[in-house]
């Protein structure tokens, strides 16, 4: 731990207005998202009752998000960061309005599971601006000597959104309806464009203009020359594309605890709390010494609580080991972020965000797209016990062909 920096520091941060409007956009935005995810979720399986109908979820956002992500990046980086993060928010609040349109029955007819994935690709395209835009501005209003304190405030209000995200998304289809909480996120949607308007940030002069194909290649030579950052994302992308448990969740709560939205929103809920539970920690402490060591134990931490979540077949457990798979990948999240800080350039901040997107923010939709096929072939149980265990391996090929990120210090990077 790097005692040199009081605990204070962290409160510090907050007293930094253009920092706390960029928290601000984060949350509302992660709120809208993850409210309008777990409504989707539940909603397509109350349709077609088909856990592969909840794969196709992941694949219909991940296949415009690969498609966009690396344009995105280079936009970014070459035009205003803010804009490009206002224009996201728009969009999810245009979807969520036309998912609840398809709830309510006005659009979609006999078909709205059609109406619903093309809603679905449209957040594919609008998250592919989000992390360059947010990245890019967290850079801009912050000293290089406080991200990584920063890193760990702001993961901590990444993860209250998904934390709060979830829980109201199935305590409103619950007690209201499943229009009335596509239109609550919305709003929330339109606040984060709001919020990010009233910025007040000095964005440096556009980057000189440069072929778009040669400049998104130079973004793709810094990251895949870099063994630190690029084994830190390979081994986020491989531990989540297998090990990840959520997607499955409306299967596990219809088909195992027998719970109804509420139960779904409490579990979707629980890895969120762990991992505030951890930013907060590490915001106040943070990882400097062992830092790679630490990473690759917390993904390994989580591939063991994706075994045991599919093991248990009681619903405050599996609550329980949600929320400790959470803790260890609170963990990965901040040393991550942190790392891509430090190490890249402030004019490719935008291209490396969206590499880093690719390999991180894509793999829980492929993820969500492995799990369920795997579950229609193995069965949920096998299905997820299969993943965990292909993460553990992933986390011991890493530590054997990365070995810069293995003995990884952070304060070597500052």
């Amino acid at each position: 731990m790097n005692s040199a920096i009081t605990p204070f520091s962290a409160i510090h941060l907050l007293r930094n207005r253009s920092y706390v409007k960029l928290l601000a956009f984060r949350l509302l935005i992660v709120l809208s998202y993850q409210m309008m995810a777990v409504v989707v979720g539940w909603h397509i399986y109350q349709i077609t009752r088909d856990p592969l109908a909840l794969g196709l979820i992941g694949l219909a956002e991940v296949i415009p998000y690969f498609c966009c992500a690396l344009f995105a990046g280079y936009a970014v980086d070459h035009h205003s960061r803010r804009l490009f993060g206002v224009l996201a928010a728009v969009i999810l609040s245009l979807n969520a309005l036309l998912l609840s349109a398809v709830s309510f029955g006005w659009v979609g007819g006999s078909n709205p599971s059609l109406w619903i994935y093309g809603a679905i690709a449209c957040t594919g395209i609008a998250r592919a601006f989000i992390a360059p835009s947010y990245n890019a501005l967290f850079a801009l209003i912050l000293p290089r000597e406080q991200f990584s304190r920063a890193a760990g405030v702001s993961s901590s209000v990444f993860q209250t959104g998904l934390v709060i995200g979830p829980a109201l998304g199935g305590l409103i289809v619950g007690w209201a309806s499943i229009t009335a909480a596509y239109v609550i996120a919305a709003m929330l949607s339109l606040g984060s464009a709001t919020v990010l308007l009233l910025l007040k940030v000095k964005e440096p002069a556009p980057a000189e203009s440069a072929p778009i194909f040669s400049s998104i290649a130079q973004g793709l030579r810094f990251v895949y020359g870099n063994q630190i950052m690029l084994g830190a994302q390979a081994l986020d992308m491989f531990a989540v594309l297998f090990g990840g448990a959520v997607a499955m969740l409306p299967a596990f709560i219809h088909e195992i605890y027998n719970y109804g939205p509420e139960g779904l929103g409490i579990l979707r809920a629980a890895p969120a709390i762990g991992a505030v539970m951890t930013g907060v920690v590490l915001a106040r402490h943070p990882i400097s010494k062992h830092a790679g060591r630490i990473l690759l134990c917390a993904v390994a931490g989580f591939g063991l609580c994706t075994i045991a979540f599919a093991l248990t077949k009681h619903f405050w457990m599996a609550w329980f080991i949600l929320l400790l798979s959470g803790v260890f990948d609170g963990i990965s999240v901040v040393l991550r972020s942190t790392i891509m800080q430090l190490v890249t350039p402030d004019n490719m901040r935008g291209r490396v965000a969206s590499i880093n997107g690719i390999f991180i923010g894509s793999s829980n939709e492929l993820g969500a797209f492995e799990q369920g096929v795997a579950a229609r072939l193995l069965g949920l149980v096998p299905a997820l016990v299969f993943g965990g265990m292909m993460t553990l391996s992933v986390v011991g090929i890493t530590a054997r062909f990365a070995p810069k990120l293995r003995k990884l210090n952070l304060d070597d990077l500052h």
